[in-house]
């Protein structure tokens, strides 16, 4: 369980420097050169170069993103590509404004998605969002167990969602491997809170001040990286319940821990 939890948290990790590496390095992919001739001759909402959308599926999108336009406003695009991009012909091609957003599906990156944001996109949904979307949506274990059509859908539908809501500051959902992350930082810092308890001095059953001096460290380590991302992002009780439980856990381990070690004395005959 251990080696399990320390590879998700290590995977994790990764994905999310690789993906904020990606988002800050290329931002926007699509725009880098200039080949309109790529381009179809019928304006379409989504081009699909690299064949990541079946036939049956983009059409579908196509229908939802005119309709999802004509409703709200925001203006949702859709480019993969392979070997070969438009780049900024894209701009004149859809006419892309301040209440656009571009999705770029490339798999020759380290990560498959790339967002073009206009500037009013930002007041609902900023760039912390992206970064996140990407990561979740984007890395290479979802492609893999997904594909890359699915990772286009989820990524644009989470974009959808939050846009009708009217913003998010963080993407919804928990996935399990994010989960499984605050629910080791829930338990160090219950560690934290019980090692810091233990008692130093003679008649001492608890140590208060020294929970409250190192209170940054546990409730950093417990509220902001164990309960923040979890009820920011979902209103499931159980992942919580799970957190709080292994916060309480650790404290228990780490208090009780000096009197678990502590040699059995033995009954001597005389």
């Amino acid at each position: 369980m251990q080696q399990r939890c320390l590879r998700s948290l290590l995977m994790g990790l990764v994905i999310c420097v690789l993906s904020l590496a990606s988002f800050i390095l290329w931002p926007n992919p699509a725009l880098a050169v200039n080949n309109p001739e790529l381009l179809p001759d019928t304006v379409t909402p989504v081009v699909d170069l690299a064949d990541f959308l079946p036939e049956s599926q983009e059409s579908t999108l196509i229908k939802d993103i005119a309709n999802f336009e004509q409703e709200t406003g925001w203006k949702l695009r859709v480019l993969t590509q392979y070997d070969r991009s438009p780049g900024r012909a894209v701009i004149n091609f859809w006419g892309l404004d301040d209440k656009s957003i571009l999705l770029v599906a490339d798999s020759r990156g380290g990560n498959l998605l790339a967002f073009s944001i206009g500037d009013a996109v930002y007041e609902l949904l900023p760039r912390t969002f992206w970064i996140e979307l990407q990561a979740r949506f984007g890395n290479l274990y979802y492609i893999r167990d997904n594909g890359e059509n699915k990772a286009i859908m989820d990524a644009l539908g989470t974009v959808k969602g939050c846009l009708v809501q009217g913003g998010c500051a963080v993407v919804p959902g928990l996935p399990r491997e994010q989960w499984i992350l605050t629910l080791v930082t829930s338990i160090v810092g219950g560690l934290v809170f019980g090692f810091a308890g233990i008692p130093r001095k003679q008649g001492q059953t608890f140590a208060w001040q020294w929970v409250l001096i190192i209170s940054p460290l546990w409730g950093i380590l417990f509220i902001a990286f164990g309960i923040g991302p979890v009820v920011t992002r979902t209103s499931d009780w159980l992942p919580l319940f799970r957190n709080l439980m292994g916060f309480v856990l650790g404290i228990l381990v780490a208090y009780l821990s000096p009197m678990l070690s502590q040699p059995t004395p033995s009954n001597k005959e005389t």
